[in-house]
């Protein structure tokens, strides 16, 4: 899984409209294997990433957790901590 993707269920606050498409976008990067479309395929890149945000963000809106939100600082923290361990030299 792409590494800059990250979870967006179960947050408090929920995830941003900018989140969202941020995610869609790096997702249908990956699948497409380029950062930047061609002027030919600019169109379809740009209805992909529209149709994958939109459905992350019924996703979102549909899923249900008996978990309590999480606190995306905390998880900032937690990722910063496994970077530093996965990167040590």
């Amino acid at each position: 899984m792409c590494r800059s993707i990250h979870q967006l269920h179960n947050f408090e606050p929920p995830a941003t409209p900018d989140e969202i498409q941020a995610a869609a976008l790096q997702y249908v990067r990956k699948i497409a294997g380029t950062a930047r479309p061609s002027q030919a395929n600019q169109a379809a890149f740009d209805q992909a990433v529209a149709a994958v945000a939109a459905a992350t963000a019924e996703l979102l809106a549909n899923l249900v957790t008996n978990a309590p939100p999480r606190n995306r600082e905390e998880e900032a923290v937690k990722a910063r901590a496994r970077a530093e361990k996965r990167y040590a030299s």
